[in-house]
């Protein structure tokens, strides 16, 4: 069973993998503990993972991305509150990326902080979001604009949820999955391109390993840098543009799928900048990429306008050019400030050749 042991400057804290469900017996010995389970999870599972749960301890948290607000942390006191709570209680709170960030934002301001364990049933989230202490909320159309830094006490992976998921929600978790392979290196690259098979039919072993992989690749990038100051930024390859995409297709687009179309366009700029070559760049989108993506892509959502006022209001934008994470051919990574909005156009140019009318890759 892995275990990855990570430190913060908050707390050292853990990621078990777990190979049963056994663990709901022993998270019910916590004292004091309130239970905030996504909706969507709660209805799979109420009758089989859940069904020990003391109804008076739980909250069915019902999910969508603009849920991921300030109301939904106030909803959270509020009922916290109506059951007493003081300061030495947990919070379990068991789903994906927005129960994560709604939750985790609720504890660490609850109190100044109470013990939060967290359950991700996602890909997304157990691959990626589940370590890394940040938690994000959107406030008046701005994605993540709010947040902190807190990391829960434990963190429980389960990897046979994730055979419950829907398949644009399983991709989109691939997606994050396939970015941090690529920032891993030339070996772990043509490693998940060769799991890719198994991965697709959510195989349990190969998901539980290319999990474990992807998380010891974030961790290297974290590591000295906790708080995002420094080369942690790196990990936003594919989201500069990939947040705009969400933005601007209102959020049809999954995240980690828009973080594909985000790292496909980052090639194509990577490669007019001579930092990625030709064959690196459509070796990549092609072989990769483009197969984690099932859903159509709509060109109105693509096009320039929308992009650039999405990109201006990119949180990690501190001067006048826009900031974008480009890919070299040996697997390292740079952050660009000053990419042009021009820049921008012409690579829209390219990119948009290959969605001229709605299309399925």
């Amino acid at each position: 069973m892995h275990v990855i042991k990570l430190q913060s400057k908050l707390r050292e804290y853990e990621a078990h993998f777990l190979d049963d469900n056994g663990f709901m017996v022993a998270l019910q010995r916590h004292e004091n503990c309130v239970y905030v389970i996504d909706s969507n999870v709660w209805r799979i599972y109420a009758g089989t993972c859940f069904r020990d749960i003391p109804r008076a301890d739980l909250i069915i948290f019902p999910v969508s991305e603009d849920r991921k607000c300030l109301r939904s942390v106030e909803e959270l006191y509020e009922k916290f509150m109506e059951r007493s709570a003081k300061k030495n209680m947990t919070l379990i709170s068991i789903g994906g990326g927005i129960v994560q960030d709604v939750t985790g934002f609720t504890a660490c301001t609850l109190y100044r902080g109470i013990n939060w364990v967290f359950v991700p049933t996602t890909l997304l989230a157990q691959a990626d979001s589940c370590i890394g202490s940040k938690t994000s909320l959107n406030f008046r159309g701005f994605k993540n604009l709010a947040g902190t830094f807190y990391p829960p006490s434990q963190i429980l992976i389960y990897p046979p949820f994730l055979k419950s998921l829907e398949i644009r929600d399983y991709l989109s978790g691939l997606g994050e999955v396939a970015k941090l392979h690529v920032m891993g290196g030339e070996q772990m690259t043509s490693h998940m391109i060769e799991q890719l098979p198994l991965l697709l039919e959510r195989n349990l072993d190969s998901l539980e390993n290319a999990i474990f992989s992807s998380l010891q690749v974030k961790q290297n990038y974290m590591e000295g840098d906790e708080f995002d100051a420094g080369r942690r930024n790196l990990l936003n390859f594919g989201h500069c543009f990939g947040h705009a995409l969400e933005s601007t297709s209102n959020y049809s687009i999954p995240h980690g799928t828009a973080v594909v179309l985000g790292m496909m366009f980052a090639n194509l700029v990577a490669k007019s900048r001579e930092l990625l070559s030709a064959e690196k760049c459509d070796f990549l989108n092609n072989q990769l990429f483009a197969k984690l993506l099932v859903s159509s892509v709509d060109p109105e959502n693509i096009k320039y306008d929308g992009i650039l006022k999405a990109m201006k209001q990119d949180k990690k934008r501190v001067g006048e050019g826009l900031v974008i994470v480009l890919m070299k051919d040996d697997h390292t990574f740079v952050k660009v400030v000053d990419f042009a909005e021009s820049e921008l156009a012409a690579s829209l140019e390219e990119y948009t050749k290959f969605f001229k009318t709605p299309c399925t890759l």
